[in-house]
């Protein structure tokens, strides 16, 4: 059930009351309000919980949030074509400190006035980087701002301050915020031309590591499909033109190979590379590319780097979509990396999962990858996996997907497997996870296990007609 929201204004109201009438300090009717409105169950995720300030001399009655007194005083300094620019400053500040006081700027015509300085700034670099880092703040969460004149404003100045990487990233960094959740935005801003933009930005500012970040992570948004309002997206599309149209594999891949020691960098061009392995010869073209060899090197290197191993095991695993690129990462000693990130890391849910994952991936169809698989310890490794984390219903069911894998097309592993304690852990995960029923009764039957199949629906009891 969708939860209640209120306005400011009824919680800032609430507040006061309890100043007033109930002679309340500021911060026990602060706490008040929330726990009164809490326990009503409203959502007060968009509600800026503070007590409204004055300005200067005002009475209580023209209190307000300091957001709002930030985005009056910029709304002045406008109007009178005075400097804008530590009055942008105050106000992304204030944007910065949480979605609230972004949502209540927002309710009070921040969006327009903030695009108007972004407008107003010319060639004045100072006034235009300031302006742009108080839209990109004020777009943090909140896509559905932008509208057709940002959008020509935003593909526009990325065109004309290409050169420039701080305009650049401040630019991209409000167009991913304008994308991420929004479908819509999406495809318009790929149809104005966005992608070229994005790929030609990495390569011109190779060596500029927040350049290339920024500019990367902007890509992979452009592949999402997280609009919940839209039944069907171009996530697939838009992977599909950023390699063939745009050389995005090679531009990613190359940018890899100019951050060898950056992890942030290196975890941010993986977890692109993973959105873009969406047809069997993009798999083939990374490794063709030199993206699997860096990818080892890199795993080899940065195995205790919990965030870069997870980014990594998830582009092994897509792109081990391809049978042959399969054998490529068996063969590089992916299978033995793998399990050793896995064994290393055991204590994290998100690497277990992406490992046994790749796993399992590289086990599909291929006996002999299977063979070495085993031989590494992989069946162990995922098995250990599902007693560190068996309230995480990912890990068991990649872990219960691995095991039927390595025995399907062979029954030689499953004695051992057995003899492992698979069948108890197995059991545990379709009692505690709904979700691993399917995949672990698979597990359980292709491991020679006993197994209840339950009849869902026989046709008996009752007709489709009256």
């Amino acid at each position: 059930m969708a939860k209640r929201r209120i306005t400011q204004e009824t919680f800032d109201a609430v507040v006061r009351e309890n100043i007033d009438d109930f002679e309340m300090d500021e911060c026990e009717a602060l706490r008040e309000a929330i726990e009164q409105f809490e326990s009503q169950g409203v959502d007060l995720s968009n509600i800026v919980k503070a007590v409204p300030k004055a300005s200067s001399e005002e009475t209580t009655e023209d209190q307000t949030h300091e957001v709002l007194q930030a985005l009056e005083s910029l709304k002045s300094a406008l109007e009178s074509s005075s400097s804008t620019v530590d009055c942008l400053k105050l106000f992304t500040e204030q944007c910065s400190l949480s979605f609230a006081q972004r949502y209540l700027a927002a309710q009070k015509e921040a969006y327009p006035t903030v695009l108007s300085c972004c407008q107003c700034a010319g060639e004045d670099k100072e006034v235009l980087s300031a302006a742009l880092a108080a839209l990109s703040a004020l777009t943090d969460g909140q896509p559905d701002l932008l509208d057709p004149e940002g959008q020509g404003f935003l593909i526009g100045t990325l065109r004309s301050h290409q050169e420039d990487p701080s305009v650049a990233f401040l630019v991209i960094r409000t167009l991913r915020h304008c994308c991420l959740k929004h479908e819509q935005n999406r495809q318009d801003l790929v149809k104005a031309g966005v992608l070229p933009l994005l790929t030609s930005t990495i390569t011109k500012h190779i060596e500029r590591h927040e350049v290339v970040k920024e500019a990367c992570a902007a890509l992979r948004v452009m592949t999402f499909d997280d609009d919940v309002r839209v039944p069907f997206g171009h996530a697939h599309e838009h992977a599909k033109m950023i390699v063939l149209e745009h050389n995005g594999l090679k531009v990613i891949v190359e940018a890899a190979k100019a951050h060898p020691e950056n992890t942030s960098v290196l975890s941010e061009l993986c977890a692109t590379l993973s959105r873009l392995a969406v047809r069997n010869e993009f798999c083939q073209d990374i490794v063709d590319l030199g993206g699997l060899k860096f990818m080892m090197t890199l795993l080899a290197d940065s195995l205790d780097c919990q965030d870069l191993v997870k980014q990594v095991l998830s582009a092994l695993r897509a792109i081990a979509g391809n049978d042959d690129v399969k054998d490529a990462i068996v063969n590089a000693g992916g299978t033995e990396l793998i399990v050793m990130a896995i064994n290393r890391n055991m204590s994290n849910a998100q690497v277990c999962e992406q490992g046994c994952a790749a796993l399992c991936v590289l086990a599909l169809r291929k006996p002999n990858n299977c063979k070495v698989i085993m031989e590494n310890g992989g069946a162990l490794a995922a098995l250990q996996a599902m007693k560190a984390h068996p309230a995480e219903v990912n890990v068991q069911k990649q872990s219960c997907m691995l095991l039927r894998n390595l025995v399907a097309r062979t029954r030689d592993f499953s004695q051992t497997i057995l003899e492992m304690g698979a069948e108890a852990l197995i059991g545990q995960a379709l009692v505690s996870h709904r979700d691993c029923g399917d995949v672990g009764r698979a597990a359980l039957r292709d491991l020679g296990c006993q197994v209840e199949l339950r009849e869902l629906w026989t046709g008996k009891r009752g007709s489709l007609t009256h």
